[in-house]
């Protein structure tokens, strides 16, 4: 007797109670952001299992990591589900693999999996012409997982590419390619892709190891489906075979891993394939507020009745906010954040998201210098490696001079020993590798402007030091989250803040040129605002400093069509009030201290006797700790403070970039130099 369904529909829509009760063949569930997919997912296979429809044991769900699967594997044994296996599709592989390969090949070990492909890439791409040899050894993996992921091979990828846009010339992929192939067979390991081939060619062939895997599985259910390759979907129909009961969940607008070979065309065309199955379509979001999900169906051209439909109760409009530039922008990032947290929001329900890991640094020296905690989701700054290359390079053949000079040769040494380009690169992790060059380089012209006599050694340990802080300094697990907009996919937070949303950085520069690589930018804004639970907060600065260049910048298209009104007020809003200076353009005389050095302020007179009485007290100060200067506080603040010629503790608190850590140590002694100093 089928018991009866009821506990396993509480608190459903009539939408994932659809999916929930379609336990038997083909089923695609479209699962929109927030709509309770995992909800679904769980109490589909406890249903499944618990009416008798399958055998628990001959369950196999598929998950993207393998912190999913077990989660999977816990909520199913809470649900009093046991049995089920849940495996991403590179670990069952591998489980089938190992399992059937002594039989196939009694005379030949199993090769062991190469846990890290950019090892023999990275020494491949070293090789490669001129500046050619600085390509990112992950571009060149994404890149060869494409070719694989559309079943090109070395000899025919440059014939494939129809329309494709590679890192680096074709033909340097092809010889990498080959390369690549040649070194992994002399050093007897596979990849990850050759695992997936091996086992699909084990099935392909292997009549009898094809039946026992049909005999151990029989039912399916595959999650993030918009995300599935060529390679892994070959398996998948492998493992199914002439059977139906297969279930996949996936959702089209989160689609943003194209460029390692997801495709999202598996899902789109599952219908097709399967013309009777079940069709789910979950759109009720309970996630984020109604004004939230209205400017995300608008962002990615969802119109009336075919978006996200909100359950929440309505909050706050998103806030839309036009920068003069970077640096005001990231002050008022700061005080927002502060604001939220002394509001009594926890600082692990506050996200700040971006489009690329270089943006957070900034961020993270303002939030430090506020006291306010946050983690990374990510690699450090000081970690990458092209970061250590640098300060080596620097600490071993840094150029003589001092101040303006020693910046001007400085550059010249990036580029000639580092690769770095100012101008747009291919790949993205090029765009993150000249990304993080340009930090340093900024990071860099600060330490010099805060101390111009500084050579290439007081330059470098300066950034040591910084570097050492950064170690230092535990990420707190309770703070804020500072990540990059692919890396929060599938996480959420109360309040998320979106700065930068510039035409260059969303969509990146050049992906107009690719209409693919534009709707994947446009999915990947709707990605970041989908995030919000209630709280959202959009930003752009009109002019930002590019590598010691200050550069124009627009507010990103993509929100001029989602919130055109919106966009148009808060650039209303940013004009100066009659009788306020205006910024000066990129370029004029009073836009820069030098070239290559770019002050993103206005421009002060830093003769004043004000703005001396401050340098020299943060020097004092900075030699009795033994830090740089600018990390006691950057010239930004000391042109703040200038401007505003506070009085008193309170004043003081006030200015943007003077966080409580500042005020309480040194509010006072800031206070007395700007008296001792007098009128001006």
């Amino acid at each position: 007797m089928t018991p009866d369904p009821t506990p396993w529909l509480a608190g459903l829509t009539e939408a994932q109670a659809q999916a929930v009760l379609a336990v038997r063949g083909p089923v695609v569930i479209h699962a929109g952001a927030g709509t309770g997919k995992t909800t679904t997912i769980i109490r589909r296979a406890a249903w499944a299992a618990a009416s008798g429809a399958v055998d628990p044991r001959t369950a196999l769900l598929v998950t993207f990591t393998e912190k999913a699967a077990a989660e999977l594997v816990a909520r199913l044994a809470e649900a009093g589900i046991t049995g089920m296996t849940a495996r991403t599709v590179h670990g069952a592989a591998w489980a089938q693999l190992r399992h059937f390969w002594p039989r196939r090949h009694p005379d030949r070990a199993l090769p062991e999996v190469l846990g890290n492909p950019y090892r023999i890439v990275g020494r491949l791409a070293r090789r490669l012409p001129g500046g050619f040899a600085f390509t990112p050894a992950r571009d060149l993996v994404d890149e060869i997982g494409w070719a694989r992921a559309h079943s090109l091979g070395p000899g025919t990828y440059a014939a494939g590419l129809d329309g494709h846009e590679p890192p680096i010339p074709p033909d340097l992929v092809a010889r990498i390619f080959r390369d690549y192939e040649r070194e992994k067979r002399r050093e007897g390991v596979i990849d990850f892709h050759d695992m997936l081939a091996l086992t699909a060619e084990l099935l392909e062939e292997d009549a009898e190891a094809r039946a026992r895997v049909h005999e151990r599985y029989a039912w399916f259910s595959v999650d993030e489906y918009q995300d599935t390759s060529a390679d892994q979907q070959r398996l998948i129909d492998l493992w199914v075979g002439d059977r139906q009961d297969l279930c996949v969940v996936g959702d089209l607008d989160q689609t943003i891993h194209t460029y390692a070979g997801a495709s999202p065309a598996f899902l789109a065309g599952f219908t097709d394939r399967y013309p009777q199955a079940v069709v789910a379509d979950l759109r009720e979001n309970h996630r984020s507020s109604p004004e939230i999900l209205a400017l995300a169906n608008r962002a990615i051209g969802r119109g009336p009745g075919r978006g996200l439909v909100a359950t929440r109760p309505s909050g706050p409009p998103p806030s839309f906010t036009a920068h003069a530039d970077e640096t005001e922008e990231i002050a008022a990032l700061t005080a927002a954040v502060r604001g939220h947290l002394a509001a009594g929001t926890p600082a692990a329900e506050i996200a700040v998201l971006v489009r690329l890991n270089a943006q957070l640094l900034p961020i993270e020296l303002a939030f430090r210098e506020a006291g306010i905690p946050f983690r990374l989701r990510g690699r450090r700054f000081f970690d990458r490696p092209e970061i250590r290359d640098a300060l080596a390079i620097l600490g071993r053949d840094g150029p003589t001079g001092t101040g303006e000079a020693l910046f001007t040769a400085l550059e010249r040494l990036f580029r000639e020993r580092l690769g770095y380009e100012t101008e747009t690169v291919r790949g993205a992790e090029a765009r993150e590798r000249q990304a993080a060059l340009r930090s340093l380089l900024a990071l860099s012209a600060e330490a010099l402007r805060a101390e111009p006599t500084r050579d290439a050694a007081g330059l470098v340990d300066a950034l040591r030091r910084r570097a050492a802080e950064e170690a230092a300094d535990p990420e707190a697990e309770t703070g804020v989250t500072l990540s990059t907009l692919h890396r929060a996919k599938g996480l959420e937070w109360e309040v998320v803040f979106l700065p930068a949303l510039e035409d260059g950085l969303l969509p990146y520069e050049r992906s107009a040129e690719d209409p693919e690589r534009l709707a994947e930018e446009r999915r990947l804004l709707y990605v970041g605002i989908t995030r919000a639970r209630r709280v959202l907060g959009i930003s752009w600065a009109h002019r930002r400093d590019v590598g010691g260049r200050a550069r124009n910048r627009e507010a990103s298209p993509f929100l001029l069509v989602a919130a055109p009104d919106a966009v148009r007020r808060a650039e209303l809003a940013a004009r100066p009030a009659p009788g306020r200076p205006r910024l000066p353009r990129p370029g004029s005389a009073t836009s820069r201290t030098g070239r290559g050095v770019a002050d993103p302020e206005v421009a002060i007179d830093r003769e004043t006797p004000g703005f001396r009485a401050l340098r020299a007290w943060r020097l004092e100060v900075a030699r009795e700790r033994g830090v740089a200067p600018f990390i006691i506080a950057p010239d930004r603040v000391l042109d703040a403070i200038v401007r505003a010629a506070p009085r008193s503790l309170a004043d003081l608190e006030a200015i943007r970039g003077v966080g409580p850590r500042t005020l309480e140590e040194h509010g006072r002694a800031i206070l007395d130099a700007l008296e001792s100093a007098g009128p001006g």
